[in-house]
């Protein structure tokens, strides 16, 4: 049934553009599509958490967002805010820096410091990568086994923000790929869930990525991918 794969989405309502207006508008719509959540700017979370009460959508909110360099402390904080004021599930962006530099001990201090808040609220945690910034395999293992460590309750793709100057002078983003939600899932452990986004535009991207192992969606594009899940003759 559609509402099978609207119920892996979270919906994104982050872009630095969205007015007010934008957001609550997001809300009603996340409502009415009956998603798992939105992922809605920190500072709307009262907004998102009023719209929503009552309903099967839970309030996201993003923590040390889009470049993870917020000072452990400021997460903490943050994520304790988010929390109070009606969030129950925290995208958080992990130090970007200290995964390239190796500091894993400060990399699970930072990822602990928010899931041990979050916890205390009774929310949960996800842990955004930002694959597009890592230079191999090795590395995303190594963050998985942190998140494990670190008691997250979901591994993250990307923001859907990590564009990468590339040496001619262009951009890429690659976002969700197969390959990075595939190994993600293989090696999250049995106690975390891993969440793809970034480019996740229709339902046969949705499909693909549930497929791979993925739990939740980030996305947009929400109306696109449920429209497409009740055009599909076999029901997902």
């Amino acid at each position: 049934m559609p509402d099978s794969i609207a119920r892996l989405i979270d919906h994104a309502l982050l872009h630095p553009t969205l007015t007010d207006d934008q957001l609550e508008a997001g809300c009603r719509q996340a409502r009415q599509l009956g998603v798992a959540s939105v992922c809605i700017k920190p500072y709307a979370v009262p907004l998102a958490a009023r719209i929503l009460a009552g309903s099967d959508v839970a309030v996201g909110t993003v923590i040390g967002f889009p470049h993870g360099s917020h000072a452990t402390e400021v997460k903490a904080f943050e994520a304790d805010l988010a929390c109070r004021q009606g969030a129950t599930e925290l995208d958080m962006v992990v130090n970007v820096g200290k995964v390239l530099s190796g500091d894993w001990p400060c990399v699970e201090a930072d990822i602990r410091a928010v899931v041990e808040v979050a916890r205390k609220h009774g929310a949960i945690t996800k842990v955004i990568f930002e694959n597009d910034y890592l230079p191999g395999d090795d590395v995303k293992i190594a963050l998985c086994q942190a998140c494990q460590r670190a008691g997250a309750d979901f591994v993250k793709t990307s923001t859907g923000f990590g564009f990468v100057k590339q040496p001619d002078g262009s951009y890429n983003y690659l976002g969700a790929t197969e390959h990075d939600v595939r190994l993600m899932r293989q090696h999250c452990g049995p106690t975390m869930q891993v969440k793809a986004a970034g480019g996740i535009r229709s339902y046969e991207d949705a499909v693909r990525m549930r497929d791979l192992g993925a739990t939740r969606l980030g996305a947009s594009a929400s109306d696109a991918i449920i429209a497409g899940a009740a055009r599909d003759p076999q029901g997902y």
